[in-house]
């Protein structure tokens, strides 16, 4: 059997494309060097498929910030205010992507969303009324030509025009219908481009197919694709479509002219049923997910064979394939020097999963394949236990009850009490959380980490950056403080390692937007607290001041889903064990004189299905609940904070405001503040605060910008429930950028309070 994959990690094993991006970022390399380390990594990427057997390798899955951004430049979509700053085409491309302030002018990035149910970003393309949607970029024909100068003739891969134009924000009067015939012609010319070259296969991905689709949309996709395969002349076309099934347009798939159709096995749950109802045609062939692209855990070949045994009847040739793009998990194992064999044995990180795939065509294309040593090896790692239960951990989440779920008194008199208890200003000013990460808060962190220094050294190290921190937000004149988080590398991999039941790795590093990546923490095992993880800091930056202190924790929404879970138990299971972690934190937290306390949910959006019919028995029946368990048992007059960002929550919001939290901070200048619509219309009755400034963007907003946000969020939002923050945390910003920003937010907030 052929193997492929859909796309593969761009920042490399050790994050060589980050580091390359920041230093030209920084000016201290020029774009010609910048260019140089893509085309080693693309060539190091390419060979090492190529070496693991891939027969088809993708080309054109490499980006230096994001596909759909790539794809809106390919075909010309940049928006004026970005083409009149006059820069080069590279540096036009990251003003897009991070905003610009500089001498040739001051603009806004693009809005950025998570990827479906991924903790990937993507860059929200724009399409104004008078944009035309034509092929203009050479970027995928030149790295085809680059690939096949080393003896690769690759598969190239695109984002396909459905979901394209799906995805795309229209800042006009016109709509995805009124561009389908101008993206159809340009897809068609990109196409031909192909014909002269002499390439084999050329994907195109749709995983905008994968969700509820209306009548009309369907309709869309079919002409869209009929006028394009028209196009395709020698060349064989692939629709790939990821992250679940396509239920709602199988027989339209079908039926079009498309030679290859990827379906994904393992988070579609109707793939299977579909084919085995519905046939496939013997013409085509299936490019079958059956290798997960989004977790880490090694494959199982006795279920995968099963699976494609399963498939043989209904099809012609079957290509073994990735669920989606390797993008979403770690690079290699082979960095991974001080995790014990035990452990990494279970694991397959991107390159060890092309083994995988090899491995699978050839036990599959055994006389016998139980007999094959790969497939015997395979099943004895899973006839292993593991030893990863904890009885005391299932029976506390066995002996949970209705109550544990509910927080009393009710949010009205909890807000009256909170109110009397803080006596805050209108408008009251904080930030997320943390504060920017120097290289001497890393030094400092990595020092202790190495044994260079004790651990009372690193202690008042933090200690001395707490109280740094503290002086200048009491300075600025913030009303509610942070302490900045300097302890934590990461959101979510701080709290893994100091939790029971979790594995952290070196190296395991995984893209979530251009060069931000993080190292998600492996679920091994039941999840317990085995002491305060966050308590020493709080209360120390509380003894600090006077004005009130947030405890920062993360919730256990978003520590699962940010991690990379098990697969031997419900997520609800392991979303309820983390929760009653992070309740004995709160509760510690409170004890110890803290009043209030956030605790970020920033990726609850982000595993709900995407398909509204598995909302609730599949996600929110226990994601919403493990929240409230977090906080139900705290005092009235403790305030409980939220953060959430970069989803879409209209469709959601009233599940939301039933998290039951007091004050819950939303991602929104980047998105020009349509939740504020929402949460009127739903009569949203938690405190909010939309961010009135971007924090991803190199750039400092003036006093005028944030109170023009202001006093657009006074429209909509009592000025009694309306807090001023800004969009997420700091931590990813200089110093440089910070004070005068958080300066400037303080003084809108006033002028608004004064102007009444």
């Amino acid at each position: 059997m052929k193997t492929t994959i859909i796309g593969f990690p761009r920042v490399g094993s050790l994050r060589e494309l980050k580091f390359a991006s920041e230093k030209y970022f920084r000016n201290e390399i020029t774009a010609q060097e910048l260019e140089q380390t893509a085309q080693q990594l693309r060539a190091a990427h390419w060979n090492l498929q190529k070496e693991a057997g891939i027969g088809l390798i993708p080309v054109n899955d490499f980006s230096f910030y994001d596909n759909m951004l790539d794809t809106a430049v390919l075909f010309g979509a940049v928006p004026k205010r970005y083409r009149d700053l006059h820069l080069s085409e590279l540096d036009t491309y990251f003003a897009m992507a991070r905003g610009y302030q500089g001498t040739q002018g001051d603009v806004k990035a693009f809005a950025m969303k998570k990827w479906f149910n991924t903790n990937y970003h993507y860059m929200v393309p724009e399409i104004a009324d008078d944009t035309q949607i034509f092929l203009t970029g050479t970027k995928p024909f030149s790295e085809w030509q680059e690939a096949k100068q080393q003896g690769i003739s690759g598969k190239p891969v695109l984002i396909g025009p459905f979901t394209f134009l799906r995805l795309a924000k229209y800042t006009g009067e016109k709509t995805a219908e009124d561009f389908a015939d101008e993206a159809a012609a340009a897809y068609c010319t990109y196409l031909e481009k192909w014909n002269e070259l002499g390439a084999e296969w050329v994907e195109f991905d749709e995983p905008c197919l994968v969700m509820d689709l209306t009548a009309a949309e369907i309709d869309l996709f079919r002409r869209l694709y009929q006028k394009i395969l028209a196009a395709k002349g020698s060349v064989r076309v692939l629709l790939q479509t990821y992250f679940g099934d396509v239920r709602d347009c199988y027989s339209t798939v079908c039926k079009l002219a498309f030679d290859g159709i990827g379906l994904d096995f393992l988070e579609g749950k109707q793939s299977l049923s579909l084919v085995q109802a519905n046939g496939f045609p013997k013409e085509k062939v299936l490019f079958a997910g059956v290798v997960n692209g989004k977790n880490i855990w090694r494959n199982r070949y006795d279920k995968t064979r099963k699976l494609v045994e399963q498939l043989k009847p209904f099809c012609g040739e079957i290509v073994l394939n990735t669920s989606c793009s390797l993008l979403h998990v770690p690079y290699t194992l082979r960095h991974e020097k001080k995790l014990a064999e035990e452990y990494r044995k279970h694991f397959a990180f991107a390159e060890e999963k092309l083994t995988e795939l090899s491995e699978l065509s050839r036990i599959l294309d055994a006389a016998d394949p139980a007999e094959t040593a790969a497939y015997q090896k395979n099943a004895a790692l899973f006839a292993e236990s593991r030893n990863c239960s904890n009885a005391a951990v299932q029976e506390k989440v066995a002996a949970l009850t209705a109550s544990d779920f509910v927080r009393l008194p009710a949010f009205a008199e909890r807000e009256k009490i909170q109110h009397a208890e803080f006596q805050l200003p209108f408008l009251p000013t904080t930030t997320i959380g943390s504060f920017p990460q120097t290289a001497e808060v890393r030094a400092n962190r990595a020092a202790f980490r190495k044994g260079e220094i004790t651990e009372a050294e690193y202690v008042q190290f933090n200690r001395r950056k707490i109280a740094e921190c503290v002086k200048v937000q009491e300075e600025i004149g913030l009303d509610v403080l942070v302490h900045g988080e300097f302890e934590r590398n990461d959101m979510v991999e701080y709290f893994g390692e100091c939790l029971d039941g979790y594995l952290f790795t070196e190296k395991a590093w995984v893209q979530s937007y251009g060069t931000r990546c993080v190292k998600p923490p492996v679920v091994w095992g039941d999840i317990s607290r085995a002491k305060p993880m966050t308590v020493d800091w709080s209360v120390y930056a509380q003894s600090l001041t006077k004005k009130p202190m947030k405890g920062m924790l993360t919730g256990p929404v978003t520590i699962l889903n940010w991690s990379f879970p098990r697969e031997d138990i419900s997520l609800q299971a392991c979303a309820y064990q983390i929760a009653l972690a992070i309740r004995e934190e709160v509760l510690d937290l409170e004890k110890n004189g803290i009043r209030m306390i956030q605790v970020d949910e920033a990726a609850l959006r982000e595993k709900l299905p995407l398909r509204k019919s598995d909302w609730q028995s599949d996600y929110l029946s226990w994601a919403i609940p493990a929240f409230r368990l977090v906080h139900s048992g705290v005092k009235p007059e403790t305030q409980i904070h939220t953060h959430m960002c970069y989803s879409e929550f209209a469709d959601i919001i009233r599940e939301i405001d039933d998290m039951d939290a007091d004050v819950i901070t939303f991602e929104a200048s980047r998105s020009d503040l349509t939740i504020l619509d929402v949460l009127q219309e739903n009569n949203f009755r938690t405190e909010v605060g939309p961010g009135v400034y971007d924090i991803h963007s190199p750039r400092v907003p003036s006093v005028e910008e944030i109170q023009t946000a202001i006093k657009k969020m006074l429209k909509r939002i009592p000025k009694e429930k309306l807090w001023v923050n800004p969009d997420c945390g700091l931590k990813t910003r200089g110093e440089a950028e910070t004070r005068p920003s958080l300066k400037h937010m303080v003084q809108a907030a006033a002028a608004c309070r004064n102007a009444k």
